[in-house]
């Protein structure tokens, strides 16, 4: 005989109810326990069978065991039967070392099983699965070899219906429904089985399969017959079964009773400090507490986040390391231990020192400059006050954020610089509670963190771009970070206690004053940068912008010079801009041109002249000189005040036949619609006095169109241009082109003030316009335009009412425009914005 290797796989534990797996390998393609689907007699038994004895197991009617094959007479005859009837008989062996059994060496009952799948592993042995159909007991051996052969007679189960038996088989199934809920490894499908075996025969075989019971019982429960008697000893054995399961879980409850989950963990803790201690290992949780102990006497937190970093100090050390909470107190502890509470570095407040610092990193700027070293003298006056929040408002590109570096250089302090542009979460400024997984304190707090001084200068970019929805207010978190009156106890969400902001000198920029909220204004002090002049900007671009290129382009100006007339035409016909970014650009790409030269190996130096700098740039972008060009009726040119500076508007009307109508397009704003009502009221109520035939107003239907008519325009400041526009189209007198006018009108005529003086007018000089009309009340603004744009190279025209609007912005009757189909002239490719 082969080895001992025929057996059971998987036997029933001893705890188990029940459990049946097939071995490694094998294929069992249905449940491990049904009911026999071919008892009663469906399949003819022969009387001879092929007997396979196995070890330490029982096979039952109704249920399904794997087995694995191991010795030479038993792979013979599983070879033999598959070839035939697949019918074999499975008996027990009494003593599991005989190799080769005999019939004294197996017991006689045994049952008839269908070999339902064969599977060959990679050793060579064999697994099988069998379904048991029914017992049977051997009458007398007819072979031995090459396997065993028995004569034997079947033995069906024969019940007869009784309330007893009914009674018995609701005692059963309790008992079992009872084990399964004590046993924790019985499979969910277990109550499921049990509740569809239809026959009391087939549910005292199933659950005697899976009783952890001895060799002997089990062979005593299938040489049990009679089906009263076999569930009556199936009941037995269930109800000791429950009763060892029940005291064993009250055991187990008793036990986890009596021992404290905190004397455990400390019990356990003590048992690992004294193995590392004889490891010779330190130990990591009372080393991490020692360290972050003397960082937080070292970080000289006030009063009340030491309160707090204690109170986690002490949660870590009944914390364990592994849980997810330890983490987020060392983490708390390192936040509060990091931060700058009393570290800051010491101001330089000599203003002579400051004012030269500003000279040399910006061009002009002397009511910026001015108001800057005031701020710095009241601060080395009175060093612990709370002064203002300077707010520096101006287009892009005019030196905003470089203000604020400046002004951290000259104080000797750090600077850190925060975007706003996009932020809608107002958890971004004022951080996330602790409660959140992955929560953080906000950028202010995060940014103090990374400078690691409590006083730098503070600059919140773009304030102006602030959002807001369904997440929160930023601008309302900035009330409490901007006033001197409440961020000495500025409290972040993570943090959970008051750093004080004081000393930290805050600067806000932005481009458009209207989107920022009132309340957030009025704790800010404005200070206003406009747009440069051609000349400044000639000035900014020799100081600095030609320097900086070179040096990032890798030139000297061995390799590369600008004249100043190069740079003016840089200015006039490739960048149309309030400050100076689009110039430094255009200059990058001259230099980047040369720099593709000098690597090629050219040595001699190039000189850019005005003609010289369409070959780097290509043909020139802008025109400015519409004052040479003719007027139409109908057209007039405004003056409008945008986020990025001051830009000029044109407004054109036509009429044709209809019904007095007015269509207004040019995605115009509410407030710029009613500034074309208002205009469009003045001429019909005036058109005798304006010499207007009043008939064809009734008669013909008029369209005022803004060009550029994909960007949003808006404002009160357009009425001026409006009104000429539409009586230059019924009296046929062109609009003067070389003036430009803004002001707004009311319905009685007069011409009210508007704001951006300074940006209109820079924008009017950029264009070439030689004279700009204004609102009498705006001559006091005239002191803020340059002195050589006031004096030499424009005129001003101040306006109370509309006729004087008229007056100066029309040409006299006298002109005659004999082409009145002529085409308009041309344009400048401007963007506009809200007035």
């Amino acid at each position: 005989m082969a080895d001992d290797k025929e057996k059971n796989v998987d036997q029933p534990e001893s705890e188990k109810m029940p459990e049946s797996s097939a071995p490694e390998g094998a294929e069992v393609p249905i449940p491990a326990a049904l009911p026999s689907l071919l008892a009663g007699g469906e399949q003819e038994i022969p009387e001879d069978l092929p007997i396979l004895p196995i070890r330490d197991a029982v096979a039952f009617p109704g249920t399904i065991m794997p087995l694995n094959i191991g010795r030479d007479k038993s792979r013979r005859l599983v070879e033999h039967a598959i070839s035939s009837n697949k019918l074999i008989g499975v008996v027990a062996q009494r003593a599991k070392e005989i190799e080769d059994p005999k019939l004294e060496h197996i017991f006689r009952v045994g049952t008839v099983c269908m070999i339902l799948k064969m599977l060959t592993l990679p050793d060579g042995s064999l697994n099988i699965v069998v379904h048991g159909l029914m017992r049977f007991g051997i009458e007398e051996i007819r072979a031995t070899e090459p396997f065993m052969v028995a004569h034997v007679h079947t033995r069906p189960d024969e019940v007869t219906p009784s309330q007893e038996l009914d009674a018995l088989l609701h005692n059963v199934k309790r008992n079992a429904y009872r084990a399964f809920e004590l046993s924790p490894n019985v499979p969910e499908e277990a109550r499921v089985i049990l509740d569809n075996i239809e026959t009391s025969g087939g549910i005292a075989d199933f659950l005697a399969a899976n009783l952890p019971l001895s060799l002997e019982n089990r062979q005593e429960l299938l040489e049990t017959f009679d089906v009263m008697d076999r569930l009556n000893k199936v009941n037995a054995a269930l109800a000791e079964h429950v009763e060892v399961l029940e005291l064993s879980n009250k055991i187990q409850k008793q036990v986890r009773q009596q021992i404290d989950k905190s004397q455990r963990e400390y019990f356990l803790q003590e048992q690992l400090k004294a193995i590392q201690k004889e490891l010779g290992e330190t130990d990591s949780r009372t080393g991490e507490i020692q360290r972050l102990k003397e960082r937080m006497e070292q970080a000289k937190m006030p009063e009340a986040a030491l309160k707090e970093a204690q109170r986690e100090l002490e949660r870590i050390a009944r914390i364990p390391q592994a849980s997810p909470e330890y983490s987020v107190a060392v983490d708390y502890i390192t936040w509060l231990c990091d931060l700058p509470w009393a570290v800051g570095t010491e101001d330089q407040l000599e203003l002579t020192r400051a004012d030269r610092i500003l000279d040399q990193d910006h061009y002009d700027l002397a009511k910026v400059k001015k108001r800057i070293l005031e701020f710095l003298a009241v601060r080395k006056l009175k060093p612990d006050g709370r002064g203002p929040i300077l707010c520096f408002l101006g287009p892009p590109g005019v030196g905003k954020t470089s203000l604020g570096q400046s002004i951290a250089r000259a104080l000797g302090r750090k600077f850190i610089r925060m975007s706003l542009g996009g932020i809608h979460d107002e958890a971004q400024l004022r951080g996330h509670r602790r409660t959140y997984i992955g929560s953080m304190p906000g950028r202010i707090i995060q940014e103090l963190r990374k400078c690691g001084a409590n006083n730098p200068v503070f600059m919140l970019d773009e304030v102006d771009k602030l959002g807001q929805d369904f997440r929160g207010d930023p601008a309302s978190a900035l009330l409490e970070i901007l006033d001197p009156q409440q961020n000495y106890t500025f409290t972040d969400n993570y943090i959970d206690a008051p750093f004080d902001l004081s000393r930290v000198m805050f600067i806000a920029t932005a481009n458009y004053i209207d989107p920022i909220p009132p309340p957030l204004r009025d704790r800010m002090e404005l200070i206003r940068l406009s747009g440069y002049t051609t000349q400044e900007k000639l000035f900014i671009a020799k100081r600095y912008l030609v320097p900086r290129q070179l040096d990032e382009n890798g030139l000297a100006r061995k390799h590369l010079v600008f004249t100043d007339e190069s740079i003016r035409t840089i200015i006039s016909s490739y960048t149309r801009e309030a400050g100076v970014r689009e110039l430094e650009r255009q200059v990058g790409t001259i230099a980047r041109g040369v720099a593709a030269r000098v690597a090629r190996g050219q040595r001699r130096q190039v000189k850019i002249s005005p003609d010289k700098v369409s070959d780097y740039l290509g043909p020139s972008q802008f025109d400015h000189e519409i004052a040479q060009h003719a007027g139409v009726p109908g057209v007039a040119t405004g003056l409008a005040f945008t986020p990025t500076g001051g830009e000029i508007l044109f407004i054109e009307a036509t009429h044709m036949p209809g019904r007095g109508n007015l269509t207004l397009t040019g995605q115009i704003g509410e407030v710029m619609k009613e500034s074309a009502m208002t205009a469009w009221s003045i001429v019909r109520s005036r058109a005798r006095q304006l010499r207007i035939n009043g008939e064809d107003l009734a008669k013909l239907d008029v369209h005022v169109h803004v060009p550029a008519g994909a960007i949003p325009k808006d404002g009160p400041s357009a009425g001026v241009g409006m009104l000429s526009a539409l009586v230059s189209l019924f009296t046929g007198r062109p609009c003067r082109p070389e003036v430009a006018m803004t002001g707004e009108i009311t319905l009685t005529g007069r011409v009210l003030p508007i704001g951006g003086v300074k940006e209109k007018v820079l924008a009017a000089h950029r264009a070439g316009i030689k004279r700009v009309v204004l609102p009498a009340e705006n001559k006091k603004d005239l002191v803020d335009i340059p002195e050589d744009i006031r004096r030499k190279k424009m005129k001003f025209t101040f306006v109370s009412d509309i006729n004087h609007v008229l007056r100066h912005t029309l040409l006299p009757a006298s002109v005659a425009i004999r082409d009145k189909q002529a085409a308009p002239r041309e344009k400048i490719q401007t963007q506009t914005g809200n007035k």
